[in-house]
């Protein structure tokens, strides 16, 4: 590990605190939608798809592209200011080697079925199999969110590393 100094150790220990502080904010709203904002969308397929539409439901497309892209951002930031910091880097590289697995899964698999269902809302003669589609997103969001949530555990003690640097 090369020398530190403690103006470095600063800068890693916000951004690696400030990446985990928002992936802890980013497992709530998961967590959240998950138990109490999916169960009623799912609640009576098609009409309760109805929930899922821009400006007619709760359409969280806004926020879930806003939030992910600010902690993508300091989660890459996190990498750059902890690069000297071999171990927790190695660590880093590995977690947002997962986190982008998840996010790649997220936009090839949920995002997609999402927009499927807001079109059935709008045409619910599109509806197929729906019963089976939401049952098994509904178990995938379970496991996706575990893993999220699994991830940002790996972050803390990757910061108690970084803060005992100069403690």
């Amino acid at each position: 590990m090369e020398s530190l100094t403690t103006n470095y150790v600063t800068r890693a220990e916000i951004w690696l605190c400030i990446t985990t502080l928002l992936y802890f904010l980013m497992n709530g709203a998961q967590i959240f939608e998950t138990l109490v904002f999916a169960p009623k969308w799912m609640a009576s397929p098609p009409d309760s798809f109805k929930l899922l539409l821009d400006g007619k439901g709760t359409s969280l497309k806004i926020f879930w592209i806003v939030l992910h892209s600010l902690h993508e951002i300091t989660f890459v930031l996190a990498i750059i200011f902890c690069w000297k910091i071999e171990p927790v880097r190695n660590w880093l590289l590995i977690l947002f080697a997962l986190h982008f697995a998840v996010r790649v899964w997220t936009l090839s698999y949920f995002a997609p079925n999402i927009i499927d269902f807001q079109k059935i809302a709008e045409t619910p003669s599109l509806a197929q199999d729906l019963i089976r589609r939401t049952s098994l997103w509904q178990t995938l969001n379970y496991v996706r969110v575990a893993i999220f949530v699994a991830i940002s555990f790996g972050l803390i003690p990757l910061s108690i590393k970084v803060f005992r640097l100069y403690s």
